[in-house]
């Protein structure tokens, strides 16, 4: 056999209008990136970035090119200052050195077939031990169905497969527009059949500015909104996940190779590999270890602008933001830094002023804090869910932040209103809007249990969890803390809640004041 010459896509640079996506990652153009594996030497990524990808292979910018910047003296998505489009991000987590497309699997032979009929020997990266989402003969029946893009390497004459991504999952850029009916909502097209993890995959345009301009995204540039369902078999991940994407619409509608903005724990090493990063499409969904589509359904709201200014400023904030996360300059917090909460400060910061659902309840933040301190016997715990249940819900449910910005776009879309629009970067919004479409990604059948669609609220959560909290079952992970040596700045000077939140105080002495009037109150009319 000989070795295909010429499939590997190169990595990718700065927003070129007209060119093909297949030659990017994300806005960014082909040849702006190299392929470098473990720590660069020198290079223009940050030392904690190098520590946490140290044994990873990255895509990273041409040393002559421009880096984001970020200012010491700011915190995550608080550093909107003097943003560079043109900047790259300082690493691409890519996964594989190559990419190939229009790639067939013929699964009776365990080979892998190109476009031009050549067979090749076809192999899987080996699963992480504690990944309970991985290949096997419901995989291999269904994605033999149709072409595939697949990043990888060869190993002799076997290509080794780092993420697989079926390639007609795309937008459909022929279909006629299907407004929301009376009745129907986002959140109703999520929920259908359960989360549709078992239902087709399915791509609906929602809104175009003129009759034919839904068929007329490609090449143009994108932004899209990102959710994960629930899990299901971990009940503490029934809230789902969120991400940004950013990218351009391939000419058939392709989005494998956008960039999408995945903010997640750094602090612990995930059971699936997954290291928070801007990443390619096709390898956050697709990763035989760590992609999401493998172990729950996905849905994403899909805006098309005709020009590429929106989408840049978002990247743009969010390769910012995360060398703020790699240096610790601020953490991951399940409630109040979570995935959903960092995007979308990400954009309320760059003024997309997307409108708060407030929080479930300051009163019943207070009392299940002491509550949970008291039965616990832990007043960190208490904390903890005091902040989930005070914490503004689209900055902690996944579900609700994609429900509120997929309402607002939906609202600027259709009325032109640009309330919401509070910056002259954001404001061009209104006019540049060309489409909007609603995408259901089924989840590729796997060794894991199907997952559901997230919930929208606490008491959904506890609905759907088991009652007995002894019956929750849960993944643990160990920790992966950075290094002191690599702290510095900020990181240095964390943002810690205080243990006893003042309204929960204000609670108890309350409580205890109305207690000891009362007791007075008995005492007296027993003297009487």
């Amino acid at each position: 056999m000989r070795r295909i010459v010429g499939m590997g896509v190169g990595l990718i640079s700065s927003f070129v209008s007209g060119a093909s996506a297949s030659d990017r990652l994300g806005l960014y153009a082909q040849d702006q990136f190299q392929t470098m594996h473990g720590i660069c030497q020198p290079c223009q990524v940050l030392p904690q970035t190098q520590w946490y990808f140290r044994h990873e292979t990255v895509a990273l910018p041409q040393p002559s090119l421009p880096v984001s910047k970020y200012h010491s003296d700011k915190r995550g998505a608080d550093d909107t200052q003097a943003l560079n489009p043109d900047a790259l991000p300082e690493l691409v987590w890519t996964g594989a050195s190559q990419r190939w497309s229009q790639m067939t699997l013929h699964v009776d032979s365990s080979e892998i077939i190109t476009a031009q009929g050549e067979r090749w020997q076809f192999n899987l990266v080996p699963k992480i031990a504690s990944n309970r989402a991985y290949w096997n003969a419901e995989t291999s029946r269904f994605i033999g169905q149709a072409p595939l893009s697949v990043r990888g390497k060869w190993d002799g004459q076997t290509l080794v497969a780092r993420s697989v991504w079926p390639q007609p999952f795309k937008l459909n850029l022929t279909a006629s527009t299907q407004p929301l009916r009376q009745g129907e909502s986002l959140q109703s097209l999520v929920q259908f059949a359960n989360g549709g993890a078992r239902s087709p995959y399915h791509s609906r345009l929602l809104w175009e500015r003129s009759p034919g301009a839904g068929q007329q995204s490609s090449g143009k540039a994108a932004l899209g909104i990102l959710l994960n369902g629930a899990q299901g078999d971990d009940d503490e991940a029934h809230g789902g996940h969120f991400a940004l994407a950013t990218g351009v619409v391939g000419a058939e509608g392709e989005y494998a190779t956008w960039l999408v903005n995945n903010y997640y724990n750094l602090a612990s090493n995930s059971e699936k590999g997954i290291i928070a990063a801007v990443t390619p499409f096709d390898k956050y969904m697709g990763d035989l270890n760590s992609g999401q589509a493998f172990y729950r359904p996905s849905y994403m709201l899909v805006a098309v602008f005709s020009q590429p200014h929106i989408p840049q400023q978002i990247q743009a904030l969010n390769n910012r933001v995360f060398q703020h996360f790699y240096r610790n300059d601020f953490v991951y917090d399940h409630a109040r830094e979570n995935c959903a909460g960092i995007s979308i400060d990400t954009l309320r910061n760059l003024g997309w002023q997307v409108p708060p659902r407030g929080v479930e309840s300051l009163l019943k933040a207070s009392a299940a804090y002491w509550y949970v301190a008291a039965t616990e016997r832990s007043l960190k715990k208490g904390r903890a869910i005091y902040d989930y249940l005070n914490t503004e819900m689209t900055r902690l449910f996944p579900a609700v932040a994609f429900d509120a910005i997929g309402n607002d776009l939906l609202n600027i879309a259709h009325t032109g209103d640009k309330t919401t629009l509070t910056s002259t970067d954001m404001q061009p919004m209104a006019e540049q809007l060309e489409a909007i479409y609603f995408v259901r990604i089924p989840q590729i059948p796997s060794s894991r249990d199907y997952g559901l669609a997230p919930v929208y609220s606490f008491a959904q959560y506890l609905q759907q969890a088991p009652a007995d909290r002894s019956q929750w079952q849960i993944i643990p992970v160990t920790p992966n803390p950075l290094p002191e040596p690599l702290k510095e700045g900020l990181a240095r000077q964390p943002k810690a809640p205080a243990l006893l939140p003042l309204p929960a105080a204000l609670l108890l002495i309350i409580l205890a004041v109305l207690g000891y009037l009362f007791f007075r109150l008995c005492r007296n009319s027993f003297k009487r």
